[in-house]
């Protein structure tokens, strides 16, 4: 189908901003319920073990606690797809924060002051908290997706590289992080005679269903999860978590009565994922004249021992420059750590830190400016696959950054700006990142007598746009103004949808809806001449059929610039300036779409500069688990954060030709402020954060 695009593109407003400024758009914890319990968990004090006893009499002795749960009386779980949610089945303990116990009270308070009430003694294992990528015991990692395998092996890397003009070997790492969306993980679970209903903050209501119907056997129409608006998740709200399943469990325990249950921000630093760290190689060659001949790039990270997780930090080496030697891997090691998860740009957020500052350091080596040695490096056809590109525009994305930033004339000696003691650099990195689109969803359709639309779809809008992005893609599928437009989202009542995430949600919806559009409309024009019965007419339909996907290789593509100050004399690192060019093919809003990138991009230069989760290394916590010492960059550390995007027509994406903006305002621009912190100072730091001592060490 061919949609003339009047609203998409256009810059306007959030439909649901009106709600949100007011007050007045209802996030879960917020739903108005009747006679609400509240729930406060216990959680384990050691890494690895057994629970040996439980004292809970002082606890149920509280005015107001209406049940205490352990995994003595806890119901029982049906079904157990993944090993987070099994929890209060057994004695065992998995790692250091894991639900254990909790207590349901009359008032949040009471819950609270009862859990500590909570007794409890075990047998603790001796933690093996240590990642290395000596270990003997690292696993190569499940593949999830045919398009990215863990690892690649074309040509001779090893005969390349000992070849080679010039050569790189370098390591580089980054650290633990966490999540901290803006809205704690929170649900209200409420069960009666008729089912379960839940309202809860998640980046996919059908997932958070279909895992309930399993854990507590379930129909389907004994089950409803609304989630209308959700305050960020990045990821980490992607699969239901086990606060969920406690909710459930103590509304099972306590019927008719609905149960509230959020998160205190030092509680998500157990519960609900992060991204690993990442120990990094990258080894590159290059002849004479600057043209890659070798590309190996390798990553350990770590996952838990409840399930696998890996931040497939290589897959987008397969991807960016092109040379006829090339490897990459992946490895785990299993550990008594909660599981890592989905966190914005998995893989490639920390794996083009490392492969962006290495392409840095290759063009310092060769004598070549670091643009015009991508440039060098560009491939005409995906480098491992032999695919051409759906489009490709990442030359043009350096050419109009360097114009917009001011790049050309720029002395490549390090060291060489000073002003009032400030050491002045600029820097540069690439950014990518694959076009993703699922099957999976469904949409329905209703015109009514009054030439309204209602568009019905359980996406998600986790503060990105959705309300306003979907009815503009609606509107010129329909071919009709915005203003007819109803649409309803967030809630399993309706047609079924993916999850938000991967950059792929408005992309899946989208087509999803323009697909039933197509439908709606044949169906009007064949079955009724155009004329609008009198009762209205709807059209349910799931998403169609990519008829280029495997044809293909669909990437985004971006480029990142930095200006940086590092002060001479204690090592503070400043960004007065970020600037990112990005080809992402058709913006649906481009007010939302610039929120994105820019969202991105601050994310970037808070991974550069700020964010680190601390372990203690002797009982397996994060020791600063709250925003008052895990560093996040604020209002005062971001200085100009400008995003464009260039003119992109790419019809085999999917019908409305977008490929997401979601993730690629974070790639790269860590890399971009490391690669700007060398030309300030001469120091080249392999090692994230970007930290003063790091600096000031030699």
């Amino acid at each position: 189908m061919t949609i003339t695009p009047r609203a998409m593109g256009r810059p306007m407003n959030r439909i649901d901003g009106p709600e949100k400024v007011r007050g007045m758009a209802r996030y879960a914890f917020e739903h108005p319920v009747e006679a609400p319990l509240y729930l406060y968990p216990v959680q384990s004090t050691v890494a690895t073990g057994r629970i040996t006893s439980i004292d809970t009499v002082a606890a149920c002795a509280e005015p107001g606690v209406l049940a205490v749960l352990t995994h003595l009386n806890a119901p029982r779980l049906a079904r157990v797809d993944s090993g987070e949610h099994l929890i209060l089945q057994s004695d065992r303990v998995a790692f250091r924060g894991q639900f254990v116990g909790a207590v349901v009270a009359q008032t949040p308070e009471t819950a609270r002051y009862a859990a500590g009430l909570v007794r409890l003694t075990y047998a603790a294992d001796r933690p093996d908290f240590d990642l290395r990528p000596d270990r003997t015991d690292l696993s190569v990692p499940a593949q999830v997706l045919p398009r990215f395998p863990m690892d690649t092996s074309q040509g001779d890397l090893d005969a390349a590289l000992a070849s080679a003009e010039f050569t790189l070997d370098a390591a580089y790492t980054t650290p633990m992080v966490h999540h901290n969306p803006m809205e704690p993980h929170s649900t209200i679970a409420h069960w009666t005679d008729d089912g379960l209903t839940l309202y809860t903050s998640s980046q996919g209501v059908y997932g958070v269903k279909q895992a309930v119907m399993a854990l507590f056997a379930l129909d389907a129409d004994r089950v409803r999860v609304v989630a209308r608006h959700v305050g960020g998740g990045f990821g980490s709200k992607v699969q239901p978590r086990a606060d969920m399943v406690l909710a459930v469990m103590a509304a099972r325990t306590l019927p008719g009565r609905p149960v509230k249950f959020a998160l205190t921000r030092q509680q998500m630093f157990a519960q609900v994922g992060y991204r690993t760290p990442t120990i990094q190689r990258v080894r590159l060659g290059a002849d004479p004249d600057g043209r890659l001949v070798a590309i190996g790039h390798s990553s350990v990270e770590q996952t838990s021992r409840l399930v696998e997780f890996a931040e497939h930090a290589t897959r987008m080496t397969q991807t960016l420059y092109a040379a006829p030697h090339r490897r990459s891997s992946q490895r785990l090691a299993a550990l008594d750590v909660p599981t890592p998860s989905i966190m914005r740009a998995p893989g490639e957020a920390p794996g083009m830190w490392a492969l962006e500052t290495a392409i840095d350091e290759m063009a310092v080596a060769c004598g070549l400016d670091p643009i015009e040695f991508r440039v060098r490096n560009e491939p005409t056809e995906h480098p491992t696959t032999g695919l051409p590109f759906s489009s490709r525009n990442l030359v043009e994305c350096l050419r109009d950054g360097a114009r917009r930033f001011g790049w050309e004339g720029r002395d490549p000696t390090p060291g060489l700006r000073r002003e009032a003691g400030w050491l002045i650099g600029t820097g540069v990195a690439a950014a990518t990142y694959a076009v993703l689109g699922f099957p999976g969803s469904a949409a329905r359709i209703t015109l009514g007598p009054d030439g309204r639309y209602a568009v019905r779809i359980a996406a998600a809008d986790v503060g990105t746009g959705t309300w306003t992005a979907l009815t503009q893609i609606a509107a010129d599928a329909l071919d009709v103004d915005v203003s007819r437009i109803d649409l309803v989202i967030g809630d399993t009542d309706l047609p079924m949808a993916i999850p938000a995430g991967g950059s792929a949600g408005l992309a899946s919806w989208g087509s999803t809806v323009v697909g039933v559009a197509e439908r709606f409309r044949q169906t009007l024009a064949e079955r009724y001449g155009g004329q609008v019965p009198p009762d209205g007419l709807s059209v349910e339909a799931p998403t169609p059929e990519n008829p280029h996907l495997g044809k293909f290789a669909m990437d985004s593509f971006g480029a990142q610039f930095a200006e940086v100050r590092v002060h001479e004399e204690t090592g503070e690192v400043r960004v007065p300036r970020l600037l990112g060019v990005f080809a992402v093919g058709r913006v649906i809003n481009a007010k939302t779409g610039r929120s994105q990138l820019v969202g991105g991009m601050t994310m970037g230069l808070s991974m550069a500069l700020h964010e680190q989760s601390v372990l203690d290394r002797r009982f397996g916590h994060v020791v600063n688990q709250d925003l008052a010492q895990y560093h996040i960059a604020s209002n005062a550390d971001v200085g100009s954060v400008e995003a464009y995007w260039v003119e992109e027509h790419d019809p085999y994406v999917n019908p409305m030709g977008a490929k997401g903006m979601g993730e690629i305002g974070i790639v790269g621009t860590a890399a971009a402020v490391g690669n700007a912190v060398f030309h300030a100072t001469g120091v080249r730091v392999r090692d994230l954060p970007i930290t003063l001592d790091k600096l000031l060490r030699v």
